[in-house]
């Protein structure tokens, strides 16, 4: 399934030598500027039954890494050192087979428009429904490409890229190579006339190829999966289309049964604009679009492409921990709409300040769908591609299906009262089909309704309290929920927090529990310094759609960031 890196030792010598030829012709390190950022972030564990966290052996864990940045003219080289010893719960375990290493390393040159890189990289088309190379550290995501990029724009207007390579696996490669191409042309770029036109217009098409050895199987498995993309945006004023398309061959896989069924995805965001005034709405549909460079890899791993969420990214603790949205790759269709509207300052509703108002909606379903019988079946025997058996069901990427996966209505108004005190409110409601989006087995949705207040006090020139107090009303599940936070503030450097999450409607009387938490943080530049104790409450978290599972644990967490 995995192949390892290359030593990284190899990489850095020829990193040595080339930094050392750019010193032989300057002098003593002339013109080589050094960046980069260190982190630190480190879990000790208490057993606590009542919350359900174990007796952890280590009694902590540990995930930092260092970046390494040298810059000369057209010439730049990295490297990125992780450590994991072991790594924090709720990280893989793949992440402790080694606990020191460098999976990240890259030498770049960039002159006359052309940009070549040998190594590591990040690399994102158009939205990218069709390849997406990042890293979410927080969700232990990490997908960089380890071969070749090259990109150039041959002449104003014209943008194309190229690249080949593996997708990092955790401390080892994926045994599938990725071969990509992509080109944008921007006509107002391209057509001198053009150029000053209130009227902006691009185009732009991907070509996304995986090769992977077929395997020990029975099943006739493609070894080369294609992929293409055609997306377009177009602006005028303060109005803006996006609009973007996504194909991808048969894929039997793991995530799909290994059906030889296409795959095949739409996005499209619209939004206008004007001082004091917003809005945008999104459509996505999508079928069959789990792309990966592994076709037995499971949870997050390998993931060739990325699907943008839907739904709102809060930032309320209720609204983001207790039921989050989750895309689901193998098939969804949904609408979400964003409208935003400033109250003038001075008005009899705005106030002496203005008011902002801000209100969302999401809404998530199935597709509409019809399987086809007996298709996911396997067997000894050899299915063709274009076996009708085995394309598994037919849908409609037009049509919503009538399974309810997310429903997310809310709206925000946030005041400033006078020079030292400022209120958000907001109201959340939510419908939530867990059993789908977060493999629960409750059986039933979830309904919720949240409240929240949002307070800032500036009590003296360098003092501020800032206070949330949340609530969810749900029947379902594990029943209501309540949330207060205190953060005092000593500007510029340091910040006081105290919160707490109250289960106190759980049907379950025993498990009406607390989840206190208190943590002073040191600020100072670039330096940032955390430390905190409390309960973690078992549960999952997202970013952008995509998440991982979080264990309940007990005892002190420790953040260092710095940059240099």
């Amino acid at each position: 399934m995995t192949r390892k890196h290359t030593k990284p030792s190899l990489f850095l010598l020829a990193t040595f030598l080339l930094f050392s030829s750019l010193y032989g012709q300057d002098g003593p390190l002339e013109g080589i500027e050094i960046h980069g950022n260190f982190e630190v972030y480190a879990q000790t564990y208490n057993e606590d039954s009542l919350i359900g966290a174990p007796n952890v052996p280590q009694k902590s864990g540990v995930n930092s890494f260092a970046n390494f940045i040298a810059t000369k003219g057209a010439f730049s080289a990295g490297a990125r050192i992780e450590s994991y010893m072991p790594p924090v719960q709720g990280f893989s375990a793949n992440y402790g087979i080694q606990p020191v290493g460098v999976p990240y390393r890259y030498a770049r040159f960039e002159k006359d428009k052309l940009d070549i890189t040998v190594g590591n990289f990040y690399e994102q088309f158009g939205s990218g429904m069709i390849l997406r190379s990042y890293e979410e550290r927080a969700l232990g995501l990490d997908n960089a490409l380890d071969g070749l990029r090259v990109k150039y724009s041959p002449i104003p207007g014209i943008y194309i890229k190229g690249l080949v390579g593996n997708q990092r696996f955790y401390w080892q490669k994926s045994t599938g190579y990725i071969r990509a191409f992509d080109g944008e042309v921007s006509f107002n770029e391209l057509i001198e006339k053009f150029n000053t036109s209130q009227l902006r217009i691009s185009i732009g098409g991907s070509f996304v190829s995986k090769y992977e050895k077929k395997g020990i199987t029975n099943l006739e498995i493609p070894e080369n999966v294609g992929s293409w993309a055609g997306r377009t945006q177009l602006n005028y004023g303060g109005f803006s289309v996006l609009a973007e398309y996504v194909y991808k061959i048969n894929d039997p896989n793991a995530d799909n049964h290994y059906i030889y069924k296409p795959g095949q995805g739409i996005l499209i965001s619209t939004t206008y604009s004007r001082k004091g005034f917003g809005v945008n709405l999104t459509a996505k549909s999508i079928d069959n679009m789990h792309f990966r460079s592994n076709r037995d890899a499971q949870l997050n791993d390998l993931f060739i492409s990325y699907l943008p969420a839907l739904s709102r990214q809060h930032t309320y603790n209720l609204a983001t921990t207790l039921y989050p949205y989750a895309t689901q790759p193998a098939g969804e269709i949904g609408i979400q709409g964003d409208i935003i509207y400033k109250i003038k300052k001075g008005s009899k509703l705005g106030g002496k300040y203005g008011t902002t108002i801000q209100g969302n909606f999401a809404m998530i379903n199935s597709l509409d769908t019809h399987q086809i019988s007996n298709s996911t079946a396997l067997d000894a025997e050899v299915y063709l591609p274009n076996d009708p058996n085995r394309t598994g069901y037919t849908a409609n990427l037009w049509t919503f299906g009538k399974k309810v996966y997310y429903r997310d209505y809310n709206i925000e108004i946030d005041r400033k009262f006078s020079k030292s005190f400022k209120l958000k409110t907001t109201y959340i409601y939510m419908v939530s089909n867990t059993d789908v989006t977060l493999g629960t087995a409750l059986g039933e949705n979830v309904y919720s309704h949240i409240g929240v207040l949002d307070g800032l006090f500036k009590l003296a020139s360098k003092h501020s309290l800032r206070t949330e107090l949340q609530h969810m009303w749900t029947e379902q599940d594990k029943g209501n929920w309540a949330f207060v936070m205190l953060e005092y503030g000593y500007s510029p450097h340091w910040f006081v927090t105290v919160l707490n999450q109250y289960n106190y409607g759980n049907p379950n009387k025993i498990l009406r529990l607390n989840y206190p938490t208190a943590q002073v943080a040191y600020v100072n530049k670039a330096n940032r310094i955390s430390l905190a104790y409390g309960r973690q409450r078992a549960g999952i978290f997202c970013v952008g759609g995509v998440c991982r599972p979080v264990p309940a644990a007990n005892g002190f967490t420790i953040s260092i960031t710095s940059s240099f």
